[in-house]
């Protein structure tokens, strides 16, 4: 069945949070900042509540983007941050191996910058047979035109675009969670 024609749940999807650094976020233009962070910040505390793989990645921490937002790793404390050279995080091996160990085919993508360190990896990911949903507005970009032409090129590669609440309800598709997602939410 083609991903398009099912939803994903907790038993068979990741999430990846891409470069929530701060130089990375400075360089945001497409959205408002302050909303991007609490974006991320809901989707990741859902994930958790939940028991869904993470995946943590950044780029350049010492010598140019400092460390992943605190309130990532606040959410996640014990989690190892997956350090990267690379612009595609699907070029470091310690990521592959990352995805691969969540034995989960559905990948849903957050990060920084969308035009590049999402989009990249997202097209090879697709290439290699997941299914990839990008949280699109817990991505950012320069531009809000590199965004969309970002979010345009994924999926006219197969990925499946949605925003933050989508996601997160799309995990437990039943009202039995209401009081743990609203107790998240306000």
């Amino acid at each position: 069945m083609k991903q398009q024609h099912k939803l994903f749940n907790v038993e068979d999807s990741a999430i990846v949070f891409i470069n929530h650094q701060p130089q990375m976020l400075f360089g945001v233009a497409s959205m408002d900042r302050v909303t991007l962070i609490n974006n991320v910040t809901l989707i990741a505390k859902v994930a958790n509540e939940y028991g869904v793989p993470v995946i943590l990645t950044s780029v350049e921490t010492e010598f140019l983007n400092g460390c992943v937002w605190s309130q990532l790793l606040d959410v996640f404390p014990s989690q190892q941050v997956i350090e990267r050279t690379s612009m595609n995080p699907w070029d470091s091996m310690d990521f592959r191996k990352a995805i691969e160990a969540t034995k989960r085919k559905n990948i849903i993508l957050t990060g920084l910058w969308t035009e590049v360190c999402v989009a990249w990896p997202a097209i090879e990911m697709l290439g290699a047979g997941y299914n990839v949903y990008v949280v699109e507005d817990c991505c950012g970009a320069t531009s809000p035109a590199a965004h969309e032409a970002a979010l345009a090129r994924m999926v006219q590669a197969g990925a499946v675009r949605l925003t933050t609440i989508p996601a997160l309800l799309e995990w437990r598709h039943d009202w039995k969670h209401y009081n743990v997602l609203m107790g998240l939410l306000k």
